[in-house]
């Protein structure tokens, strides 16, 4: 997270957190976030499943 973020200085932040109020308001933030959080788990959890498919493919092959 700090390689994404590293460019971006605190006053950058402020600047952004503020447009995303002004933009969505101060109450569909948290929604926002959590659509985000949800996202980026399934991502994980389908990169995690897809890991898993290759290791199992990898051991039937090396078991032949």
């Amino acid at each position: 997270m700090n390689a994404v973020l590293g460019f971006l200085g605190t006053q950058e932040i402020i600047i952004i957190a503020i447009v995303l109020v002004l933009m969505f308001g101060a109450k569909k933030i948290p929604q926002l976030m959590r659509g985000v959080g949800s996202g980026i788990k399934e991502f994980k959890d389908g990169m995690k499943e897809g890991e898993d498919d290759a290791k199992k493919e990898k051991e039937i092959d090396s078991s032949k």
